[in-house]
């Protein structure tokens, strides 16, 4: 294995999202809510969220309205959520996954689910594990989607990492 890849690799070994009774029991005002979810997202190198998209998706419906401009444990599960998919499905795919796993699941259980998985897809396609982990005992077409999404959001954050080595090996290279 490359060396630069390993590199990729060590900093993904870092790479954990906090499970829904980790997150903040405050309210977190705008510009500290997406410090917080960037701040676990860095490690994937490609995934951000930013004050004007979370206003955005607060006008959209996607999110609740804070609580005296204040964003606790339901904003963040969900802006986690949509950081990672909103880099490969539509806003109106997005609405429609968070109305499924409203219909299906509570949060906090889809939250921690989400979680598990997202971890479980990028240390597999990184290679920091040798098999992927599967959460939960029950099958469920909504848990199959999240978990298609998820490994295809994998795919795309592996892939920008290959290309980033590989364009930072040619410019080194260049005299």
């Amino acid at each position: 294995m490359d060396s630069n890849i390993i590199s990729v690799s060590a900093a993904v070994q870092q790479f954990r999202l906090p499970r829904y009774s980790e997150l903040p029991d405050v309210g977190l005002y705008l510009e500290q809510t997406t410090k917080y979810i960037n701040s676990f997202l860095a490690p994937l190198g490609c995934l951000e969220i930013t004050a004007s998209m979370i206003s955005n998706y607060v006008k959209k419906g996607l999110i609740p309205k804070p609580v005296k401009k204040q964003y606790f444990a339901e904003h963040l599960a969900y802006l986690f959520f949509i950081a990672i998919a909103k880099q490969l499905v539509s806003m109106e795919n997005i609405t429609v996954l968070i109305q499924m796993q409203k219909d299906s699941y509570p949060l906090p259980a889809a939250f921690n689910y989400l979680c598990g998985q997202m971890e479980s897809v990028i240390y597999f396609l990184f290679g920091v594990t040798d098999t992927m982990e599967e959460s939960g005992s029950t099958v469920s077409e909504e848990k199959e989607l999240l978990r298609g999404l998820l490994f295809s959001a994998g795919h795309m954050i592996f892939l920008r990492a290959r290309l980033d080595t590989y364009s930072a090996k040619k410019a080194a290279a260049v005299p």
